[in-house]
């Protein structure tokens, strides 16, 4: 085979007709896309006709080649907003979960809060000093019921101090070290606390026995119990003030009469510790001591009953006996008469004030005769 000098010389031709049916194509083009200008001229009207046809022949045109670009950007769009839309989804995710500690720790703050102000709330009458404890452990058995409350010795906590919740008393203090205190409840099977009833003002003893109603025990009264009656300390034997609220009086299934205790002891968080050591811190000594009761006038004006202060008594007490003469009364001839007032005429004559006592001396005895007189 010939090898040929110029194997692209059949394809000029045809190339160069091409190329200028593509340059006339290119401008007829831009001829049409100058009429179809929308910009305002003076003189639109005259090419409205060509602008119509030109747009007519345009819109298919350009629909169909912008087609691939808005599918193009729908996929982008889709990829993007997956992807976003997987990382939101954690973010708020972890956002929820964050919120959610948040609220269920404000939920916790705003309970413990109202229990602070119910047992902040709580009063005696007189005051007494407390201290305010969280219980930190709840010790519970078939007869063993206690728990222990982070305040001890360093805070003032003594054994036997009364301890109260918002609504009552829950038990006392039975043990105590420097930062904690063990209080025996009012259902332990060990407790036994003095009690009255309020409306009758029966005595009783309070015996706990690991249920959650302790029973009364030795009641003592006139009238009898009812269904409902308030249950209160008595302050027998000075260990518990008087008058601390305890609970009602039910009848038990057994026939013996119980007590629902105000202070539901399941629920004990925070308690008061009473600082009850006896009744003499409730007394003012000082009130006493400035006490002087007014003189009593008795039978002989003379005599006059007079309360001194405690230090001038103890000062009397601790002079000599000696110093004071002791005081002899005087024979009856010595002792002058106690005479009346003369009473007006319209009126009847009044009887002596004071009747003459007896002397205290006794005569002295007459001397037996002898025979040399007679």
């Amino acid at each position: 085979m010939p090898f040929r000098q110029d194997p692209f010389g059949e394809l000029k031709v045809p190339l160069t007709w091409t190329a200028a049916v593509a340059l006339v194509v290119a401008v007829v083009i831009g001829v049409a896309m100058l009429l179809s200008d929308r910009r305002e001229t003076f003189q639109s009207e005259a090419y409205g006709v060509a602008r119509q046809a030109v747009d007519t022949v345009a819109e298919p045109v350009s629909g169909v080649v912008a087609k691939p670009g808005e599918w193009t950007g729908d996929i982008v769009g889709f990829v993007r907003g997956y992807f976003f839309a997987a990382s939101e989804n954690r973010r708020l995710k972890q956002q929820v979960i964050a919120l959610q500690t948040q609220a269920d720790e404000a939920v916790r703050l705003q309970d413990e809060n109202e229990r602070l102000r119910a047992v902040l709330g709580v009063r005696t009458d007189p005051p007494i000093p407390m201290i305010t404890a969280r219980v930190v452990t709840d010790s519970r058995g078939p007869f063993a019921n206690y728990r222990l409350a982070n305040a001890g010795t360093k805070d003032g906590v003594m054994i036997g101090f009364p301890v109260l919740a918002e609504r009552g008393l829950v038990g006392r203090v039975v043990g105590v070290s420097g930062g904690a205190s063990k209080v025996l409840l009012l259902t332990d099977a060990a407790s036994k606390t003095p009690v009255m009833v309020d409306r009758t003002n029966a005595r009783a003893i309070l015996t706990g026995d690991g249920g959650p109603n302790p029973k009364l025990e030795y009641l003592r009264s006139r009238e009898p119990l009812k269904e409902g009656d308030r249950v209160l300390t008595s302050g027998d034997g000075g260990v518990i003030p008087r008058g601390l609220p305890v609970g009602r009086a039910v009848k038990g299934l057994d026939g013996r009469w119980r007590v629902v205790l105000d202070a539901d002891s399941s629920v004990i968080d925070w308690v008061r510790i009473l600082q009850f050591r006896d009744y003499a811190q409730l007394v003012d000594r000082k009130a006493l001591e400035q006490t002087q009761l007014p003189p009593v006038i008795t039978e002989n004006p003379d005599d006059r009953i007079v309360r001194a202060p405690a230090a001038a008594g103890a000062q009397a007490t601790a002079a000599p006996t000696a110093a004071t003469p002791p005081r002899t009364a005087a024979p009856a001839a010595q002792r002058p008469a106690t005479t009346t007032a003369p009473a007006p005429k319209a009126a009847a004559p009044r009887p002596a004030a004071q009747t003459p006592r007896p002397a205290s001396t006794q005569p002295a005895p007459t001397p037996a005769p002898t025979g040399g007189g007679i």
